[in-house]
């Protein structure tokens, strides 16, 4: 990693050499599949992560319709790699609203049958799977419970192909993959808990708002609305009239953006609004902002919250960048068994998700878990 931000920083650092090295990268290991198991598992999870790194800058490089070709890249090494696993990760589609299904993919500790407690990890709005290997999975197994990753309407396959934008209904994703953990006897059915990173700390509350099979659940941070992470100077521009909204957009702000901070929109608004998406991958800016905007305000937990039966925790980061002061407003307004905790800069815990201690990170959620729902006991 520090190689390839070296090369990034030589060049040049933008979107288009972040782009572009990290795809280098991400093409090296997957150009000749080694014969050795254990290193071409590992390839696989480096190269998902590459690639995934890739994705995230591609909007703003000179090739923005490849994102559909990067993610499927990135795609195929995460299921390399989970079929590599020991034992391999069961993979399968649940069926969400009878017209699409949800990828899943179940790790366990091994094949032994025994139910175990099991965390269902949501990612966030702009994170690869690989990311949840990182941010659950490995700590999950290490502690002998299984772990569950999908992707949600608005996350990966269900937004890259698919081109579903994220719902505000969270609990209608969420209660399918609860039906189908039930049906596993591996899975102790009363112990299945739900973390939510980043803005999965404001989808994951939804689902257990209303999903009451849910035993715990972990806001990483936790998110009243999503909305309040935007710039105040775009949230003022928008009002109940579409055509005003979008004249002030069109005429306005957009005209006055940098090619980073167009990016950056771009990014943020994809996966909100498919047109805005698609228009991104031709290598313009949207131009309903308006729309969008509805999507993303109808995601507000502030009236739901109180309705969270289950024990929950709240995190929150020194420094941290998008909601400031939010995680303690949710946690406030929380009516059952909760605990906050403060990642502190003093451990090098500090920013939106403690992107420098993902171990940190783990540990501080996974000894809750257990402490609330109890020890999965390896090998036992």
């Amino acid at each position: 990693m520090l190689t390839a931000v070296n090369a990034i920083n030589a060049a040049g650092p933008s979107e288009q050499t972040c782009t572009a090295e990290f795809r280098r990268w991400g093409d090296r290991l997957t150009t000749t599949a080694s014969p050795h198991e254990q290193t071409h598992r590992a390839h696989s999870l480096r190269a998902a992560q590459y690639y995934g790194q890739a994705l995230f800058f591609v909007l703003g490089s000179e090739t923005p319709g490849d994102e559909k070709k990067l993610y499927l890249a990135g795609r195929r090494s995460w299921d390399t790699f989970a079929r590599l696993c020991t034992p391999a990760a069961v993979t399968d589609q649940v069926p969400y609203q009878g017209r699409i299904s949800i990828p899943v993919w179940f790790f366990r500790p091994d094949d032994s049958g025994r139910p175990r407690p099991t965390v269902i990890l949501t990612n966030g709005s702009d994170g690869p799977n690989v990311d949840m290997w990182t941010y659950g999975v490995s700590a999950a197994l290490a502690r002998g419970w299984n772990a569950l990753v999908y992707d949600g309407p608005g996350q990966g396959q269900l937004l890259f192909v698919d081109q579903l934008v994220f719902s505000p209904r969270w609990e209608q994703v969420v209660s399918p993959l609860v039906d189908w953990l039930e049906r596993r006897r591996d899975v102790d059915a009363r112990r299945i808990a739900l973390t939510g990173l980043s803005m999965g700390g404001d989808l994951a509350p939804r689902a257990a708002a209303f999903e009451h099979r849910i035993a715990a659940l972990a806001a990483l941070p936790g998110r009243l609305a999503p909305w309040l992470g935007f710039p105040a100077e775009l949230r003022d521009i928008v009002t109940p009239d579409k055509a005003e909204t979008n004249r002030i957009w069109n005429e306005e702000v957009a005209p006055g953006l940098t090619p980073s901070e167009a990016f950056v929109l771009k990014k943020r608004i994809e996966p909100f609004s498919i047109p805005a998406m698609l228009a991104a991958r031709q290598g313009r800016l949207f131009t309903d902002f308006w729309t969008p905007a509805q999507r993303i305000m109808a995601l507000d937990m502030t009236r739901i919250v109180g309705r969270i039966e289950c024990p929950t925790l709240v995190l929150d980061h020194d420094d941290e960048i998008f909601y400031p002061g939010r995680p303690r407003e949710f946690f406030e307004l929380l009516r059952t068994r909760k605990e906050f905790r403060l990642m502190r800069t003093a451990t090098g815990a500090q920013l939106h998700c403690s992107p420098m201690a993902p171990q940190q990170h783990c540990e501080v959620v996974f000894d809750w878990l257990e402490d609330t729902l109890g020890r999965g006991g390896r090998g036992q």
